[in-house]
């Protein structure tokens, strides 16, 4: 079974950091997640929400069947149905939102931004109140991918009315990132709410926009086992390249305050040295105080200051370094960083 990267039960990602900031952002106070096992009912899947039988997208050209009656979700709102009806059968909630997430399965090429197993977020705010569906996407979308514009056009989905497709601009051109609409009356009534009962539909493509906020160019980036890509699956930071070329490593001694640490240390040296600094990790740091007379002389160091061991783990990303580049890599960090009165010492 695949992992699916938006469920803590499968290990930490960044999807769930992702999803939690848009859970959080909701403007509404009774949100109910929702993690259905993958294997659904047709009629969950498509019949409940208005798919007509001979719609295309049944096709077992785009449809993972299983067994009789019963298939791989081709979206999570397949979850939408069973969640509506128990909405139906009980009288705990006036304004709830129904947020079903996780992997859906569809028979898709595999390329850069596609995947046959991406992870989908729906939000569907069902409410006794009127509620607007701009409000809606605004506050989802400001938690998602803060700082991007973002327009709707209108889009056609058996499951709304007024539906719309929603585009954020990136680097001058439209992204699709969301579809929604007003939850359809038939979809609603098929559960059993009562007529004053109104809906908003909202579906979300987590791993597009996780791409989007971390900058991170190819869809399979997300699933990657290599270590140097998979840590940085743990955060929404902004993501850093990696390079498949040998790294070089640099270590540095240098003098620096006694506050300084490894991310300040760190930043100092990226600002100089950019992209090339793989890692910056501090191995030892020691007092002025605590070393040998010799030492201090050495580094021109003061009293008040400490000594740290640096090492610079240096990579290109197109191609491999050479020793002078990364010689003068670790003589412009030592530059950047070191605060005492002697030139470069290095450990090589």
């Amino acid at each position: 079974m695949i992992r699916d990267l938006s469920d803590p039960a499968s290990g930490a990602h960044a999807v769930q950091l992702l999803l939690d900031e848009i859970l959080a952002a909701l403007p509404v106070a009774d949100v109910r997640v929702r993690r259905d096992p993958p294997d659904v009912s047709i009629d969950d899947n498509y019949t409940a929400l208005g798919y007509p039988p001979d719609a295309v997208t049944r096709d077992a050209r785009y449809t993972r069947y299983t067994t009789e009656g019963r298939m791989l979700r081709s979206h999570t709102t397949a979850m939408v149905p069973p969640a509506l009806r128990l909405l139906g059968a009980t009288d705990d909630w006036d304004d709830v939102v129904l947020a079903c997430v996780g992997v859906v399965h569809r028979r898709d090429a595999v390329d850069r931004v596609h995947s046959g197993t991406p992870h989908q977020l729906d939000l569907w705010r069902i409410s006794h109140h009127e509620a607007s569906l701009d409000e809606l996407v605004g506050a989802v979308l400001a938690a998602a991918v803060p700082g991007l514009p973002h327009r709707a056009t209108p889009a056609t989905h058996p499951y709304t009315t007024a539906g719309r497709q929603v585009d954020v601009l990136v680097d001058g051109r439209w992204l699709e990132v969301a579809e929604c609409g007003v939850a359809a009356r038939h979809v609603l009534d098929r559960a059993r709410l009562p007529r004053e009962v109104r809906g908003l539909a909202l579906g979300l493509g987590l791993d597009r926009l996780l791409m989007l906020r971390k900058g991170v160019p190819d869809i399979r980036l997300l699933r990657s086992t290599e270590p140097r890509v998979a840590a940085q699956m743990l955060d929404l930071a902004p993501y850093r390249p990696v390079s498949r070329h040998p790294a070089i490593t640099r270590d540095l001694s240098v003098a620096v305050a006694a506050d300084a640490d490894a991310e300040t240390l760190g930043d100092a040296v990226r600002a100089v040295v950019g992209d090339l600094a793989e890692e910056v990790l501090v191995v030892g740091e020691t007092p002025v105080a605590g070393l040998p007379p010799a030492a201090v002389a050495r580094l021109g160091a003061r009293p008040d200051q400490k000594n740290v061991l640096l090492r610079l783990v240096l990579r290109h990303p197109t191609r491999t370094l050479t020793d002078e580049e990364a010689n003068a890599a670790r003589d412009a960090a030592h530059a950047a960083v070191h605060e005492g009165d002697q030139p470069l010492t290095s450990l090589r």
